[in-house]
C-alpha cells in the first residue's frame, strides 16, 4: 500500500457465508507461508463470502458520502504464528466486486485485488438468491437460500455459535512478490442466523487442477444483516520473517 488507510466504517446490508469442508493437505498447498489451514474435527474450512456493503466511506466522513457495492471473496480458514503466539483469520484467495472503485482501488489503495464480475441478487423476506459472472470466465458462483429455523446438526462445527468463531482479519496477497495486507473487520454487534441452502456452485472450488473430486464438500451457511463495522488495517506480513521453506505461489496472484 502506498498509504496508512485511515479506518473505514460503513453498514453490511447482507452477509452470506456458505462454508466448505476441504482435505487439509490440498488446503495447504493453496496457501502461502506463514499460513497453514485452521482444522475443525479433522477438516480444512473454505468459503464464499458474499457481500453487499452500503455508507463506506472513512469513519470521519458523513454516511451520505459512503459508497454500494456487492463483494464476494473466496477464502480459507487459516492460522500462523507470530511474536510467538498462534494467530487466527482467513487468507483471501480471490476477491470479486461490482464497483468499479473496489476493483481499481483494490491492491492499490487499500488491501486486495479485487476483479470486476456482473452480480445478479434476488432477496425477498428470507429468501436469497445470488449469481456472479465474471468476464474472464472465472469463478461463477450461484446460491440459492433461505432463512433456516435450525443449524445443521451434521455440520462439523457442531454449533451455531462455532460456526460464527471465525477470525476477524483476512490477508491476501499484494503487488509485491511474497507480501499479505491485513485487514481486521471490527462490527458494533454481530448477529448470525443458519441458512438452508437450496443449492450452490462455484466454479473455483471445482477447478481441476487445484481441488481433486471430491475434496471439497459444503457443509453450512450463515447470514449477517444491518452490521454497523469498521474495518481496520493491520499489519503486513512478508515471507522472509518466517522460516525458509519450499515456496508455494499464491494460487490468488495467477487469478
Amino acid at each position: 500500500m502506498l498509504f496508512h488507510l485511515p479506518v473505514i466504517r460503513g453498514v453490511i446490508v447482507r452477509r452470506i457465508l456458505v462454508n466448505f469442508t476441504v482435505d487439509p493437505a490440498i488446503a495447504a498447498k493453496l496457501l502461502p507461508r506463514p499460513f497453514r489451514p485452521k482444522l475443525v474435527n479433522g477438516f480444512a474450512m473454505a468459503g464464499i463470502c458474499l457481500i453487499r456493503l452500503k455508507q463506506i466511506r472513512p469513519r470521519r466522513w458523513p454516511a451520505i458520502l459512503g459508497i454500494s457495492s456487492e463483494n464476494a471473496a473466496h477464502r480459507i480458514a487459516v492460522e500462523w504464528d507470530a511474536d510467538g503466539e498462534r494467530r487466527e483469520g482467513v487468507f483471501i484467495l480471490r476477491r470479486d466486486s461490482n464497483s468499479i472503485l473496489n476493483t481499481w482501488a483494490g491492491g492499490r489503495l487499500f488491501p486486495g485485488r479485487h476483479h470486476h464480475a456482473a452480480f445478479k441478487v434476488w432477496e425477498t423476506g428470507d429468501r436469497f438468491q445470488i449469481s456472479i459472472e465474471n468476464p474472464d470466465g472465472a469463478p461463477r458462483v450461484f446460491v440459492s437460500a433461505q432463512l433456516a429455523q435450525r443449524f445443521p446438526p451434521a455440520s462439523v462445527f457442531g454449533t451455531l455459535e462455532a460456526a460464527s468463531a471465525a477470525g476477524s482479519v483476512g490477508y491476501s496477497t499484494t503487488n509485491q512478490a511474497d507480501s499479505y495486507e491485513g485487514l481486521e473487520l471490527r462490527s458494533f454487534k454481530w448477529t448470525v442466523e443458519p441458512l438452508e441452502v437450496d443449492k450452490v456452485e462455484s466454479s473455483f472450488f471445482k477447478h481441476s487442477q487445484w481441488f481433486a473430486t471430491g475434496s471439497v464438500q459444503f457443509d453450512c451457511a450463515l447470514l449477517m444483516r444491518d452490521i454497523e463495522h469498521e474495518w481496520h488495517e493491520r499489519g503486513g506480513l512478508r515471507r522472509d520473517e518466517f522460516a525458509a521453506g519450499k515456496k508455494r505461489r499464491p494460487l490468488c496472484s495467477s487469478a
